[in-house]
């Protein structure tokens, strides 16, 4: 696994969540294709390629055509193996995009003196350096706000304590199971 296929993941989920409560066009139409995927992403289309493999392979990915989902799979590597993986360790004071515990929806429920951000050049607050799981994701989080909520929550596991662990949890399984 690469990091990149955590985001490609992450947008599929959203992309399939908000295309199976919407008409009731034949799947097939609906599956989102690779050059859309990396035009969303600012990745290659060879790269999102790959990646889908990779997370095939993996079984995160329950069918490569469809692009098919496992969605408990994936929330439990996001959950249990992610930390270990694609651990983030606070750096430095930057300038940057909120992620974590300092991003909505957590920071609407908590409260902290630590500011977590992606350093992005128009990042509107400084705090502590984690380095996003691909470099484009602070951008593309300017322009995705359901994509900028799980990233956000994807570093609060990869960084949080306990407490906001679980929250961040609990946010994320409505979002990649429920469809909330």
């Amino acid at each position: 696994m690469r990091p990149q296929d955590i985001l490609i993941l992450a947008q599929l989920t959203l992309e399939k969540n908000n295309l199976s409560q919407q008409s009731t066009v034949p799947l097939l139409s609906k599956i989102p294709q690779n050059k859309t995927l990396a035009t969303l992403l600012k990745i290659s289309e060879a790269e999102v390629s790959e990646s889908l493999r990779r997370s095939e392979y993996a079984g995160l990915l329950a069918d490569l055509n469809l692009k098919s989902i496992n969605k408990k799979a994936f929330l439990d590597f996001i959950m249990h193996g992610l930390p270990y993986v694609f651990p983030a360790r606070p750096g430095a004071l930057v300038r940057g995009v909120p992620t974590a515990q300092s991003a909505p929806p957590l920071s609407n429920s908590l409260i902290s003196e630590e500011q977590y951000v992606w350093e992005y050049a128009d990042g509107t607050v400084r705090g502590q350096r984690i380095e996003p799981l691909y470099p484009t994701v602070p951008e593309i989080a300017q322009q995705n706000p359901a994509l900028y909520e799980v990233l956000s929550l994807i570093d609060a596991i990869r960084t949080g304590s306990p407490r906001t662990i679980r929250l961040a949890s609990q946010e994320l399984e409505k979002r990649i199971i429920s469809h909330a």
